[in-house]
Order: C-alpha cells, then structure tokens, then sequence
C-alpha cells in the first residue's frame, strides 16, 4: 500500500510509520512544525489548520490509504476542521480513510462504552473529536474512525515521562485512583491500526487495552517496570477537585477485537517488569 499518515511525527505516527515501512509499504508522514526522524520516509510539511496545505499533499503523495494520528489537544481547528477538511480530500482522491480519535468523546457517566456508543463529550478536545467523527461518518461512511485510550510504548509517552518525572522529584503532583482508562501499548495500537487500513471494514472500532485501571496503578506499574520508587507517586481522588474531564471511561474493544489478529494486551501485561 502506499500510505498517507497525517502526524507521522507524534508518538502513534512514529510507530506507524516504522511499522508500515517494515511491512514494505511505502509510506509518506506529514509534519507540522520538525520532520521525524525515521529513516526510509517521505517527509511533507501539512498543517491542518490550515486547510489549502491538505489537497496538494494528497496530489504529490497519491495514497491508497490515509491515516490521522495527528494530535493537538486544545485545537479545534487541528482537531475538529483540519481532520473534517482531510476526510473529504481523502474522499475526493479515492483514498481509503482511518481517522484515529479518543476516549474522551465520552462523559464517564455510564463507564462501559462499546462502540455503538454515542458520544457525550464533557471537554473541548472531546467535543471537538465528536464532531469530526459526526463529520466523518457522513463524509465518508467507508473510513474507520478508531477510538483509543491512553497510549504506552517502552519509554517516551507522555504519561510515562510524567511517572518519571514525579518519582525522581522534578515535578509535584499526584496520580488519580477514580480516574480510570484503559491503556493501549503503542506496538499493538498502530499494528491495529494498519491492520484495519488493510480491511474492508468500516464505521467505529475501538482500540484499547484489555485491562482498566486508573492513573495511579498505571503509574505503579511504569515505575516498577522502570525500576525507580513507586511509593514516591503520591494519590488522590479527583472528584471533588474542580478538575475538568471524565473520571471512568472504559472503552469495550471486545467486538473490534473479534475482526483483529492483532492482540490489545492489557497494561497488566505489557508493563508487566521481566525478571
């Protein structure tokens, strides 16, 4: 395939694009403001708020496939009409879409979302999420929209660099024990991901771990796979504190999971210390 992945820079996008040059695609990524540094790809610099840069990065680069991994939490123009306005470039090229959008689409207020939920936002950037994937789903009812939860690797997340960064001392504050999701490994999300950009499937998947937990017991876990002090990770509860967003957001990926070869492990498994 010839593959498109909008983002290629970030976290999931760097993963992506290793994965999919080692699967002997041909792959161009788009950045916004510094090209990746992985070797073997096509770099194109594409903004997405600013939507006149979209079209001729799909004319110079021709995809079959186009993937969205880009992420600016407090743009809606990046988040809401840059990734609308990519959905119908994509739709007018004839390239086949994945849009990868989040757990935050969803309120907490009733925990388990499968993916016939309908979405509840509660914060901007999960409203702005639901309204590309509303967008989407009218625009081109052929693409997957691809929910996800809080992504892991071995190092280099924001959330284990955060972990890091409270064990060691550099950074005050406390991890969450009413605040739970359900962590996806970066490797098993972006092998998803292009396994899905490989179907005929179509409509909303969900991509998460098996395994629901909240921000402290993650925490635990990296500290002890990383091998630094986990009693140094103070906690507390969020309710109460004014502090916007959902607290128990569980996404059920059991049906995507059916259709995958890919396995989501749980973060029980893939943080799991060897010994």
């Amino acid at each position: 395939m010839n593959i498109l992945i909008v983002g290629g820079s970030g976290f999931l996008g760097r993963e992506l694009g290793k994965q999919a040059q080692a699967s002997g695609h041909t792959v161009t990524a788009t950045f916004a403001t510094r090209a990746g540094d992985v070797g073997g790809i096509r770099w194109l610099p594409m903004d997405l708020r600013r939507s006149s840069e979209i079209a001729p990065v799909l004319r110079e680069s021709r995809p079959d496939v186009v993937i969205n991994a880009a992420y600016r939490k407090a743009d809606w123009a990046a988040t809401a009409d840059g990734a609308i306005h990519l959905a119908m470039a994509a739709a007018s090229y004839g390239a086949r879409l994945v849009h990868v959008s989040s757990d935050a689409v969803f309120s907490g207020s009733d925990v388990h979302y499968d993916e016939s939920a309908l979405p509840d936002p509660v914060t901007p950037y999960g409203a702005a999420k639901a309204a590309a994937e509303t967008a989407i789903r009218l625009l081109a009812p052929a693409a997957v929209i691809a929910r996800t939860s809080l992504i892991i690797g071995d190092g280099g997340s924001v959330h284990e660099t955060l972990v890091h960064e409270l064990a060691t001392g550099r950074r005050k504050g406390m991890l969450f024990t009413d605040d739970i999701r359900c962590p996806v490994h970066v490797a098993d999300l972006a092998q998803a991901v292009l396994e899905l950009a490989a179907s005929d499937c179509a409509g909303t998947c969900h991509l998460a771990g098996s395994d629901a937990i909240s921000r402290h017991e993650l925490g635990v876990l990296i500290a002890e796979r990383d091998a630094l002090d986990a009693s140094r990770l103070a906690s507390g509860r969020r309710a109460g504190t004014g502090s916007p967003g959902a607290l128990d957001v569980r996404l059920d990926s059991t049906r995507t999971q059916r259709t995958l070869r890919t396995t989501l492990r749980g973060a029980r498994d893939f943080l799991r210390r060897e010994r």
